[in-house]
């Protein structure tokens, strides 16, 4: 079957994005109904009411007339590398989102959401089983040949040491050829989407120079690194970038998706038109990253001095996302870029996407915290709370060791790990950013009267986001830290009420404890130890399951709709 779609998007004079459709021929309603007999219909409509729809919209007030264009140039960007991310997410969803786009079916319309919310045929929210079909989720996804497994990748590197940069790199998929493995760059395996993408990324540049020549320059560069791999120049032009109105997130860097090695990245985009008011609150937790890195409780020698080093944060709205920042969990923050180099070089930028951290905290975390929590500390819980316990993780993202020693070497502390690192980032850059609050408090940074707004905000946001369940990074994270610090008694379970107590006396010295691990598991690069921890507390407790079961009327999370279309840009003749 051939169905040829593509769209573009035209910025009228005033500002109003349109999709004009180029080309399309009937949908397949044979390929349609095959994919609706191994839909459950019932359980689907189950699943959609967990993701709560909700409006992302473009406000161009303040923004010039080029760069309004500039926006649009960079959603056409994010449209083609959003189609990488899901042949890398699963390769056979395309095909599927094709035979589905154009059909005024409902049921058709049902499953092409779910396809749009999860980026493949698996949901997150059930530990990635199948909602189309009965085939269990691959751990290659679109990485790795069918089959291939981590041991398997590892004799053949202990056979072929030559290979192991090649088959390692983050930015390769690996493929066979006769016998011999082989890792075909990004560059290469997806050059039709990057063409086009980096062409509109020149284009943005272009209409950059005159409103913001840096930001331009920066597009120019990462245009040039989605056709070469090397994203070092650009990232650097990125770190450094000052203030922009407008920003950008486009390239890939996330490692959540592969199963198999835990190094292979994925494309993720985001649209960004910067909040200058709230962005201008983030000063003081600047301020102190370099103490807080001192203060770790690591060896002096894991610890890389911040000092010197800018720390660059933004808060932004994000009027359209593509990638894995679009499909799967709704991020909130992030915390770029993951190369260790230039962490050491020039630290990192956090971004704090504010539509997506409103939504999520008015229609998420502080509903389900009334739900479960003991009322007078859920009640504390809030946005401001919520958003600083956020900032802190993000900045924790990059504080701790770079690299792991292992051997006596220093080595990428995710290929030392595997594919346990995600979550073990996730839950470090938690407990760490908790350690980091409590730090500033003792240090007259912040009031010391908060504490239990933060701890309130904090634990109300484990509750969202366990839902997700431990197939999911930041799930199986903060299952871990649920667990652990119930273990301490820092949180339990009052018996009369089922609702969950927070002992406001006995975190701090939880979460210290469980700081010192986390560091020590990412210096030493112990991949036993990291495995055997995270296992161990990575269960969900049969009374907090029961508990979340009863709760009525709360998302898991949200379902964003922009102003900007999401088309499917196919390509009969490689699919």
């Amino acid at each position: 079957m051939k169905i040829v779609a593509a769209f573009l998007l035209t910025v009228l004079p005033t500002g109003v994005f349109t999709q004009t459709k180029i080309a399309t021929t009937s949908t397949n309603s044979a390929a349609m109904k095959q994919i609706e007999k191994q839909v459950n219909f019932s359980e689907l409509e189950k699943q959609l009411a967990q993701w709560k729809v909700v409006r992302m919209p473009f406000d161009s007030k303040g923004l010039t007339a080029d760069q309004v264009k500039v926006v649009g140039k960079l959603v056409t960007a994010s449209q083609y590398l959003d189609n990488i991310f899901l042949r890398q997410s699963d390769p056979e969803v395309v095909g599927m989102m094709r035979t589905l786009q154009h059909s005024s079916d409902p049921k058709a319309k049902a499953i092409l959401r779910m396809l749009r919310i999860q980026g493949t045929r698996y949901d997150l929210l059930a530990e990635n089983k199948p909602f189309i079909g009965t085939e269990p989720m691959s751990p290659d996804r679109g990485f790795y040949p069918a089959g291939l497994t981590r041991d398997q990748i590892e004799q053949y590197v202990k056979e072929h040491p030559e290979k192991r940069a090649e088959l390692y790199n983050s930015l390769t998929v690996v493929r066979r050829k006769g016998d011999e493995l082989v890792g075909i760059p990004y560059h290469i395996e997806y050059r039709r989407f990057l063409e086009p993408a980096a062409k509109a990324l020149k284009q943005a540049a272009a209409l950059s120079e005159k409103d913001d020549p840096a930001f331009g320059n920066y597009l120019s560069l990462r245009a040039d690194a989605l056709l070469s791999d090397d994203y070092y120049q650009s990232d650097l032009a990125w770190v450094d970038l000052k203030n922009p109105k407008i920003d950008a997130i486009m390239a890939p860097y996330e490692t959540y998706t592969d199963d198999v090695l835990g190094v292979k990245a994925t494309y993720g985009t985001s649209v960004l038109i910067r909040d200058d008011a709230q962005s201008q609150k983030l000063a003081l937790f600047e301020k102190y990253v370099p103490d807080i890195q001192d203060a770790l409780p690591l060896d002096k020698a894991d610890l890389p001095s911040k000092r010197g080093q800018p720390t660059p944060m933004e808060v932004s709205d994000a009027p359209f996302r593509a990638g894995d920042l679009r499909h799967g969990y709704q991020a909130v923050a992030d915390n770029l870029p993951n190369d260790p180099r230039i962490h050491q070089e020039k630290g990192t930028k956090k971004i704090f996407f504010k539509n997506f951290m409103d939504a999520r905290v008015n229609y998420v975390v502080i509903p389900i915290g009334k739900q479960v929590m003991q009322p007078d500390q859920a009640a504390k819980a809030s946005l401001d709370g919520y958003l600083s316990i956020v900032m802190m993780h993000e900045i924790c993202h990059g504080l701790g060791p770079a690299f792991a020693r292992v051997g006596g070497k220093q080595v990428p502390i995710n290929e030392s790990i595997g594919p346990t690192y995600s979550a073990l980032e996730e839950a470090k850059a938690d407990i760490v950013g908790l350690f980091g609050m409590k730090w500033l408090m003792d240090h007259d940074a912040l009031p010391k009267d908060r504490l239990q707004e933060y701890y309130a905000s904090y634990v109300a946001g484990i509750f969202r986001t366990v839902r997700f369940s431990v197939a999911e990074a930041h799930g199986r994270a903060e299952m871990v830290e649920f667990n652990y610090l119930s273990e301490h008694g820092a949180i339990h379970r009052d018996d009369a009420s089922g609702r969950y107590v927070i002992d406001y006396d006995k975190m701090p010295d939880a979460i210290a404890g469980l700081t010192k691990e986390f560091l020590q598991i990412e210096a030493t690069g112990d991949r036993a130890r990291a495995e055997k921890f995270m296992s161990q507390y990575d269960k969900m407790p049969a009374q907090l399951k029961a508990e979340l079961d009863k709760v009525t009327g709360v998302p898991v999370d949200v379902d964003p709709v922009y102003s900007f279309p999401e088309p499917i840009f196919a390509d009969a003749t490689r699919d």
